[in-house]
Parts: C-alpha cells; sequence; structure tokens
C-alpha cells in the first residue's frame, strides 16, 4: 500500500491490504451481511454475485445470472438491492432465498440506461445513480452482452430516488456521470460524486426527500493518478471514503483531503466497511477483493 498527500490518513490504517479472493474479471459493489458475517460483491463482466466468508480464499456464488450487476446494498428487510446494467433496473432478492423482483425499472415509461450505484435512506427510499455506462465500450459491463441492439430510451444521467410505494423520481438531471453516492450518519447530506467531471457533489436531504443544493464539495482534478471517482461510504464520524484519482481519497466532514492510499497491484473501484466492528475496509479492485483495517467505524457499526 502506498500513502501519498498523508494528512493524517496513515493515523487511520492499521494494516497493509490483504487479498482475501481473486480470479474475477471485474469486482465492484461490496456489501457486508452482518447477519450472516459474509462480504457480497459483483463481478460484473461475469454477471455473478458472489459471497466470501472470512477465513476463506474463495468465494461461492450467491446470484447468478445477475444482469451485469454493479453496486449492491442491504434493505431494511435484509434483502439484497442491486444496480443491473444489462438488467437495466434496481432489482431486488430475498438474502435468506426467493426469486428476484424488479424493485424499479422505468421512468415515465421508458427504460432506465443501466443503474450503477445505491444507498438506501431510513425511510427505506432508495437513491440510485443511473449513468449511459452500459452503453460506453469499454466501460464497466459494456455493451450489455446478449443485446446488441440495445438502445438508450432516457438522455439523461440521472440520480433518482424510488420510495418505499415504487414511485420513482428523478431528484438531480444535471449530472454528466454520476456514480457513488452515499449518506452523512445524521442522513441530512447525500453525496454524489460524478466520474466524468472527477468532482464530488453534497446535496442537503429535506425532510419530503427532495434535494436541494448540489455544488461541488471536492475536486479531484489534477495530477493524482489513474483512475476516477466511483465507489464512496463513510465513516461514523463523516469522512468520506471515495475511489478516485491515484487511489482511495479519505476526507474530513470539512472536504479536507486526509489523504489517498492505493493498492499495491490493483486499482480499487469501490469499498464497503465490514466485520464484526464495521472497522475492516474491503476493497474490489479489478480480479481481486482487498481488505485494509481501520481505526474507524463505517456506517452501519450501529
Amino acid at each position: 500500500m502506498r500513502i501519498t498527500h498523508d494528512n493524517g490518513l496513515s493515523k487511520l490504517l492499521l494494516s497493509d491490504e490483504t487479498r482475501v479472493c481473486t480470479g474475477f474479471w471485474f469486482t465492484e459493489g461490496p456489501v457486508w451481511v452482518p447477519t450472516d458475517k459474509c462480504l457480497l460483491f459483483s463481478d460484473i463482466h461475469g454477471s455473478t454475485t458472489y459471497r466470501w466468508r472470512p477465513g476463506s480464499d474463495h468465494a461461492t456464488i450467491f446470484r447468478r445470472p445477475s444482469w451485469h450487476g454493479n453496486g449492491n446494498t442491504l434493505d431494511h428487510d435484509g434483502n439484497v438491492l442491486t444496480c443491473e446494467h444489462s438488467g437495466r433496473r434496481v432489482s431486488r432478492t430475498p438474502y435468506t432465498g426467493g426469486a428476484t423482483q424488479s424493485l424499479t425499472a422505468l421512468f415515465e415509461g421508458k427504460r432506465l440506461n443501466s443503474p450503477n450505484d445505491l444507498v438506501v435512506h431510513r425511510s427505506g427510499a432508495v437513491f440510485f445513480t443511473d449513468p449511459p455506462f452500459g452503453f460506453t465500450p469499454g466501460r464497466e459491463g459494456a455493451p450489455p452482452e446478449g443485446d446488441p441492439t440495445a438502445t438508450r430510451d432516457l438522455h439523461v444521467q440521472g440520480l433518482f430516488r424510488v420510495d418505499r410505494d415504487g414511485v420513482l423520481t428523478l431528484v438531480a438531471d444535471n449530472f454528466v456521470a454520476p456514480n457513488g453516492l452515499a449518506l452523512s450518519p445524521d442522513e441530512s447530506i447525500l453525496y454524489v460524486d460524478d466520474s466524468h467531471t472527477a468532482t464530488i457533489r453534497r446535496f442537503d436531504v429535506n425532510p419530503d426527500l427532495s434535494l436541494s443544493g448540489g455544488d461541488v464539495f471536492v475536486d479531484m482534478r489534477g495530477d493524482y493518478g489513474p483512475g476516477e471517482p466511483d465507489g464512496m461510504k463513510l465513516d461514523t464520524e463523516g469522512r468520506i471514503w471515495c475511489t478516485g484519482p491515484g487511489g482511495v481519497w479519505v476526507l474530513d466532514p470539512t472536504g479536507n483531503r486526509l489523504g489517498i492510499f492505493e493498492l499495491d497491484h490493483e486499482h480499487a473501484a469501490n469499498l464497503a466497511f465490514g466485520g464484526p466492528d464495521f472497522s475492516t475496509l474491503y476493497l474490489t479492485a479489478d480480479t481481486s477483493v482487498y481488505a485494509v483495517e481501520t481505526a474507524v467505524r463505517g456506517i452501519g457499526a450501529d
């Protein structure tokens, strides 16, 4: 692991990286399942969701096909919510078994582009991003295999909210390539990154779950190295952990950069806190999944 621009980051990292499993095409979407003490993650190009248990050197299949699933999270009932690229929907799969259903797939009668990442609000509403990566050659999971005639119905790169009653609302439409997103500890702020502009934007979450603001909070443009803003999570102190140019950026709640760290062999695309205390940071990076012990607790620990 290499730490650069260190302004306190080294105090938050307690170990070097450990590769916990490997042999995949392109890993993404990690989420810790506390009830089963395991990690779920996507292999986008392999159209598979995998499950890995601590102490094992390999992962087992949780769901296949995943329709090139990308981001994953859990709803308040423990179901697995997945952003499907080629499925062009957000799906819901009971963790303990059962059929996968569509949570949302259409906006004003038009198919979504390729949902990318998502986060669940305490109300049960789900915020998710819908960039056109599924139609962009060379991007994650593109083009959708088995559907060479796929065409875009929506010509907006949207940030959406789907409520518990299934109503889908476009809450922001002025992104170029919206990607990772995360809520602050008190859920009053929604952070959303834009891969194309290399920025993180900050929205205020209003009582009716509409958004206001949206100004640039962090600008990642510069000579930092390869990569772009992608997966993002917060810890319980409000620090932002976001993959980006040159590695994983760690920022304090005011946006000050505490440092950047890069894995030795691969560049991480996404990350999630897990483990008994939610203090292990799991990183999905190309062909492998890695773990780093930290001195913080990720949101979800309480």
